[in-house]
Parts: structure tokens; sequence; C-alpha cells
């Protein structure tokens, strides 16, 4: 059979067994997603009549699976947002707050959500985090995800400059910040599932100057380190973690930073593409590096910046 009479004919029944597919809806299930239809792409292949490339639409589905949010103070906290996108996926949630004044913003914040658990936590504070992991304990048995949302450094310190922050403001900022990351990770670490994922949010101060950002920097790259070690201590056991670092985003955490608004201006103007990313699509990304999808992702910092932290220099117009 000639080679052009071969195309034709494999042509003719990859287009047909596509055609039958599509005469109905498909849905295939796994445990943790499912592909719920095809949507056909019009390719060229020996003819512009036979649409031989198809993606599938697929559903992250984490219905069972249990996830502890720590640190989300309001509805533009980064720490709700991902919280949004595993409540959307089914999971159930849990949530930590520091302090009773935040109580009634995250009692708001949660009533649509069926049997979410709320634990007022000072990560500084051992015996806390120890009440925390012990009720879940008895509750759930086990945690399959994991958001530290944490950081604090006194206003104090990012006011001036670097070289005069005080031992007290240092040690407060970096044991908030970074060192709550670490204690989380080894009182959770009994709870973790096999396939347990945890996110941290650090930001590009970690490891480029970002002035009037002071102490936070520091805790920030002392945080990206953390994640790095924990990846190793936990990844026997099949326990993935990463770190978001997000571009700048209007939350009630950034607008105390001493020139926010003219830093969110300026990364716009130079990212890429030409805007700051926003919640939405730090919540996509972190349902995206706890759920399987990432399966082999562990011990990295992955931005969602609008490509800002690739610019070495801004020319303008």
């Amino acid at each position: 059979m000639p080679k052009s009479q071969s195309l034709g004919t494999a042509v003719s029944i990859a287009s047909s067994l596509l055609a039958a597919s599509m005469s109905r809806k498909l849905r295939i299930e796994s445990k943790d997603f499912a592909i719920i239809g095809f949507r056909p792409v019009s390719r060229l292949v020996g003819s512009d009549r036979n649409p031989l490339e198809f993606h599938p639409m697929i559903e992250i589905n984490l219905s069972g699976k249990r996830a502890l949010i720590m640190g989300v103070t309001n509805a533009r906290s980064l720490g709700w947002s991902i919280a949004s996108k595993l409540h959307e996926a089914g999971a159930d949630l849990a949530f930590s707050y520091q302090g009773e004044r935040l109580q009634g913003e995250l009692e708001k914040l949660t009533a649509d959500i069926p049997s979410s658990r709320l634990y007022q936590v000072d990560v500084t504070q051992e015996n806390e985090l120890a009440s925390m992991f012990a009720d879940l304990t008895t509750a759930w048995g086990q945690i399959d995800y994991l958001v530290h949302a944490i950081a604090f450094a006194p206003r104090a310190a990012m006011d001036g400059r670097y070289v005069e922050t005080t031992r007290d403001d240092w040690v407060t900022a970096l044991e908030v910040s970074a060192y709550s990351l670490v204690a989380i990770a080894r009182h959770a670490e009994p709870l973790f599932s096999e396939d347990a994922a945890m996110v941290t949010l650090s930001y590009y101060a970690a490891e480029k100057v970002v002035p009037k950002y002071n102490v936070m920097g520091v805790a920030k790259s002392a945080l990206e380190s953390s994640v790095r070690y924990l990846a190793y201590d936990l990844g026997g056991q099949g326990v993935r973690i990463n770190a978001i670092s997000a571009g700048p985003m209007k939350t009630i955490a950034a607008r105390s930073i001493p020139g926010f608004m003219k830093m969110y201006k300026k990364a716009a103007s130079i990212s890429p593409l030409r805007r700051n990313a926003d919640q939405n699509d730090v919540g996509n990304l972190g349902l995206f590096l706890l759920s399987p999808m990432s399966g082999g992702i562990t011990g990295e910092t992955v931005y969602v910046d609008s490509g800002f932290h690739v610019m070495g220099m801004e020319l303008g117009d």
C-alpha cells in the first residue's frame, strides 16, 4: 500500500474514533482528579479536515482531604486565597489565627464552609501549637495539606535603616516569620499523610534588596532556606514543601510597609506582563503546589509576580 494511502487510512480511522468519543461526554475519575470531557483542537495532519489533537479538561478533586491554613486575617489575605481554592476543590479546612481581635473576621469568612475548625494560636508558644495539633489528631487523625501564611516584624524595624534594627526586633521577625514554619512542621509531622504537602509565602526581598523591607527580607531568606532543609527532612515520608514568592499585593500586611504603593506601581510597570499578580493567581498556584498535580516538586521557591523577578534592567519607554 502506498505511503499516502496508508496515511489517509490512518487519518480516517483516527477521525472516526475521535468522532465516536465526542458523541458523548466522558468522565474518567481517580481519587485526586477527574477528566470531565474533551475539547477538540484543530490540527493539520495530512488534511485540513482531520482534527486529531484533543486536550483533556482536568478538575482537581480534593474531596476527603484535610487542610490546615495558618495565618488568615481577612478576605484579602493570601492564605485565604489558597484556602478558597482548596474549599472549591472539596477539601475540609481548619484555620488558625493570632489573637481574639481576628476571631470575628475569620468566623465571618468561614461561615459558609461546613465543618471548618478554628483555633486561636500564638506560634511563638509551643503549648498552643501542641494543643491545636492534639485536637486535630482527635478530630481528623491526619493532615493532607498545610498552608503557612504567617509573618510579622515590628513597624520600627521597617521604618529606618536595616543597620539600625534592634536585637529584639530582629529576633521577633525571624521567630514569627521563619522559625514558626519549622515549629509547625515538627508538630504536624506525625499527622502528615503519605502524600502530604506544605506551602509557605515568601517575597523577592529574600534574595534582592527591597528598600524598607529590611529585616523582613532577612526573615524571608531564612524561610526559603528552611523550605529546602524541610524538603530534605520530610521527603523520606513523601511529604513535599514549597514556597510561593508572590509579587506586591494589596493586603493589610503589605500596606504596613513604608512606600508600598510606590513599590506596587513600579513593579507593575517593570514586569513583563505589565501588571501585578493578584490573589487569584496566588490561590491557583497554591492549589497546584498542594495537589498531586505537582507531585514531583519540592524544596522550590515558585514565583507568581508577573515575571518581575526575571528583569535585570528597566529602560522605560
